[in-house]
């Protein structure tokens, strides 16, 4: 394909994607197809010879965009927002015109250059303690999602503990980490990778609000120190993914530096909410924390994959992660005088991931930003407000931010009936989770062009659907 053919092609694509977004609204937010409809649509074997993008584009309509779930609609409220806009389309269609594989400064060093940056410029806007600024002890890298940087920071508060301990033998066998009940499984998941194993990771019970209890994270600690262990690891949530719950991050941090154990914050989703001043109350604590990570890819109008990851002291992470074969060396390297973000994480290779970040926030400005997070929150809260009002519905949690966890009043059965039923109907797409043993209906209102007419549909659907069961 020539420059002038992708030229041409481009802009097709172009039109197809704003198109797309002018109907988003017409197609079931969620997917309609069973099992096997879209493989067995497509041909077996790959074509011999080039075809059209013409024809392509046709299959993309015909076979692809029906086994599309529209995260994109303003009537998703499922999971959690994984929301996008126009400009950081274009800042990734940048990225991807560049090419670039930014794993070191010298193999292009505005890759590097601008992610430090645009990572300060976000430490700044959420008012984060100094201790995560590039010119400071720490600083912060652009990972793929959450979960990478969970496993990140094990691995580091692992080799932290082995490097002190490293003449006990079998230390590694003793290392315990912490979490609560509701912490996300990625932390789990992480555990296992990093070779600590489940049966060293402790869950920590919950209060009526599902957040973690720190007294007794501090009994099981005393109990793991009696009986041998070395506890390593906490994690504390900056919001939970079933409820939302915000964990006593002060609490959990001051127990952390007792016990000289890693505190390691996941913000996922509501760490967005940290761009406006007045939802700071809730990471109350976090200069306690040795890493933070959210993700702009959730709730700040960032395209995925783009997770963002602090730390408060990179050379624990560079002690960890850093191998320099001889096909790496070069002369700033040796210099000390860049980052090579390559020896902040797992993977060697890097996207140019902050060019979208970057068009994000310049094209809002931190008051667009405010702007929309405000608005997704004020949505949650009109919504809270029609169900307590509603004789046939219950609140089961009070929303902190934008996640809203309610019930009907008739029971398990019913509720998981009654969100099948219109989640079937493609009008609008939510989920449930289970707390204390009972089905919960989320709602999640954080899409980049959900308005309140779309918020007030989903809940006469809602109703007029349980009233029709």
């Amino acid at each position: 394909m020539s420059p002038e053919q992708f030229r041409e092609e481009g802009k097709k694509i172009i039109d197809w994607i704003a198109d797309y977004y002018e109907n988003v609204e017409k197609y079931p937010v969620l997917s309609q197809v069973k099992p096997g409809e879209i493989i067995s649509s497509l041909p077996e074997n790959p074509p011999q010879k080039g075809e059209a993008m013409d024809k392509m584009m046709r299959d993309i309509e015909e076979k692809i965009m029906p086994g599309i779930t529209h995260w994109q609609s303003p009537n998703f409220y499922a999971y959690f927002p994984s929301n996008t806009s126009f400009p950081s389309i274009l800042g990734d269609l940048v990225s991807s015109g560049l090419g670039v594989q930014g794993m070191i400064w010298a193999t292009s060093p505005a890759a590097t250059e601008l992610e430090t940056r645009v990572l300060d410029w976000l430490a700044e806007m959420m008012a984060m303690p100094e201790k995560f600024k590039s010119k400071s002890t720490g600083g912060g890298v652009i990972q793929d999602t959450a979960s990478t940087s969970a496993l990140t920071a094990i691995i580091a508060a692992r080799e932290r503990v082995t490097k002190f301990e490293s003449n006990e033998k079998g230390v590694q066998q003793k290392l315990v980490a912490y979490i609560s009940t509701q912490t996300h499984s990625s932390l789990e998941k992480a555990i296992k990778m990093a070779g600590i194993g489940k049966e060293n990771l402790r869950l920590i019970d919950v209060d009526k609000k599902f957040a973690m209890k720190p007294e007794e994270l501090d009994t099981q600690i005393q109990k793991d120190k009696n009986a041998g262990f070395v506890p390593f690891f906490i994690c504390g949530a900056l919001g939970t993914t079933s409820s939302n719950a915000m964990d006593p991050l002060r609490k959990i941090g001051e127990i952390a530096q007792k016990e000289n154990c890693w505190f390691h914050i996941d913000g996922a989703m509501s760490g967005t909410a940290m761009l406006c001043p007045e939802f700071r109350y809730l990471m109350d604590g976090v200069e306690l924390a040795d890493s933070f990570v959210f993700n702009p890819h959730k709730w700040m109008f960032t395209n995925f994959d783009c997770d963002v990851f602090w730390v408060g002291n990179r050379n624990e992470l560079i002690h960890t992660f850093s191998i320099l074969p001889e096909y790496l060396k070069n002369k700033a390297t040796e210099s000390g005088a860049v980052f090579d973000y390559r020896d902040w994480h797992v993977q060697l290779g890097r996207r140019f991931r902050s060019l979208k970040l970057w068009f994000v926030i310049r094209h809002y400005g931190v008051e667009g930003l405010q702007f929309h997070i405000r608005k997704h929150v004020e949505l949650s809260q009109k919504f809270t407000k029609w169900v307590n009002d509603s004789d046939d519905f219950e609140l089961f949690v009070e929303p902190p931010l934008n996640l809203v966890c309610f019930r009907h009043k008739k029971g398990d059965d019913f509720n998981m009936k009654l969100m099948n039923t219109i989640n079937e109907t493609g009008k609008i797409f939510f989920t449930h989770t289970k707390l204390n043993g009972q089905i919960v209906l989320r709602m999640s209102i954080g899409q980049t062009n959900t308005e309140e007419a779309h918020v007030k549909n989903a809940w006469d659907l809602i109703q007029n659907t349980a009233k029709s069961l």
